[in-house]
């Protein structure tokens, strides 16, 4: 069994993000009151005026950095590895995520009510830019795992995800205001869950045979 060094471990910091994501998305509404996560989106917890903000970004704290940790080493690790395609939909998806952690800090948004003032304009621009990043990304991915056996689990991870990212980019424009947040929060949660996935294959050191056993 090969030798696990500093970077195969990183992979796990990826998994911390999602349990600091998911505690940030279950526990804030608490220090919201009125909060409904049927109709609301989960950037409203964190808009500025926001009542829950300060609780969010107390949860949240290990979500940025540990997942921008993992998915960067995973980018280290892959170098020569794998095949193009994969490569550069991993690229693609890191890149996804600088802009997500960088662009959301600059412009969170202002009001809780959508005042549509440019940081909101702005804050929107982001999650356009992240939600297209996310689907080009998975489908490279997809595409580039596809068309090689030993990548087969690879690309049932990255089709699942983009499966459950486009159910959420579509939903959100086709239900009733009332349940916007449900399908905003698969988008959400696809993105960091594949996080996850690219963690758990860098900690098995992107050995396909081990990596099939996530499946």
């Amino acid at each position: 069994m090969e030798k696990r060094t500093l970077i195969h471990w990183c992979g796990l910091l990826a998994i911390v993000s999602l349990l600091s994501y998911t505690a940030a998305v279950v526990f804030s509404p608490l220090a919201y009151p009125g909060y409904n996560w049927l109709a609301q989106g989960v950037s409203d917890l964190s808009a500025a005026n926001a009542p829950s903000n300060l609780l969010w970004q107390q949860l949240s704290s290990l979500y940025e950095v540990c997942g921008m940790i993992s998915i960067m080493m995973v980018c280290v690790f892959i170098q020569g590895k794998l095949n193009k395609g994969i490569r550069i939909g991993i690229y693609l998806f890191a890149a996804m995520n600088w802009v997500s952690c960088v662009g959301y800090s600059l412009f969170p948004i202002s009001d809780i009510d959508h005042a549509g003032t440019f940081q909101d304009v702005m804050h929107i621009v982001v999650t356009i830019l992240v939600v297209l990043l996310s689907i080009i990304s998975l489908v490279v991915i997809s595409v580039g795992g596809w068309r090689e056996k030993q990548y087969k689990s690879l690309a049932i991870w990255s089709s699942m995800a983009l499966l459950v990212m486009f159910m959420g980019a579509v939903g959100v424009n086709v239900v009733p205001a009332e349940y916007f947040g449900i399908p905003e929060r698969f988008s959400v949660f696809a993105a960091t869950g594949f996080n996850v996935v690219l963690g758990s294959y860098l900690f098995k050191g992107f050995n396909m045979e081990k990596a099939d056993k996530l499946n």
